[in-house]
């Protein structure tokens, strides 16, 4: 893996920020990447353009990608026509509605590089996540446990974009 992985979430800017200082830098630990400053609030453009030289690492997105921006477009359009790959997490909390679904399809409906899902915090749900028929890479619990097989479901899902 050469380039860095941008950290979505979704909801609120406050909620996303929340998420990500909690479960960003263990994320990064866990699959052996550097935790990166946020992407600067700067159009989309400015912002991505230092990440082509950039190398391996997380890079938080401290707001939801599909938020409208300024004038026009959104984040995810952004990503998608720079074909960054990304990294989305969400919640334990949030497994409770279609919204891990709903920014998935928003995430492919811009084809951008998904290397997978995470869920931080609530219980993993094994049967479910398979289910649900969307690339998960695994759970990160807030007090480190089920760190193991995460790295290397991201190198194998990280090989599968980068033949797509």
């Amino acid at each position: 893996m050469q380039r860095p992985l941008v950290l979505v979430a979704a909801g609120p800017a406050a909620a996303v920020i929340a998420l990500q200082q909690q479960a960003g830098p263990p994320l990064a630990s866990a699959l052996g990447l550097p935790w990166c400053e946020p992407l600067a609030d700067r159009p989309p453009q400015q912002a991505l353009a230092p990440l082509a030289q950039q190398g391996p690492g997380l890079v938080p997105l401290p707001l939801d990608p599909g938020l409208p921006l300024p004038g026009a477009g959104h984040w995810a359009e952004a990503l998608g026509a720079w074909r960054q790959p990304v990294l989305l997490l969400l919640a334990g909390d949030q497994l409770d509605s279609g919204l891990p679904a709903a920014m998935a399809a928003l995430l492919h409906q811009w084809q951008v590089p998904l290397a997978g899902l995470v869920q931080w915090g609530g219980s993993w749900d094994p049967d479910a996540r398979r289910g649900d028929g969307l690339p998960w890479l695994g759970w990160l619990a807030p007090d480190g446990a089920e760190l193991g097989a995460m790295a290397r479901a991201l190198e194998l899902r990280w090989r599968q974009i980068a033949d797509a």
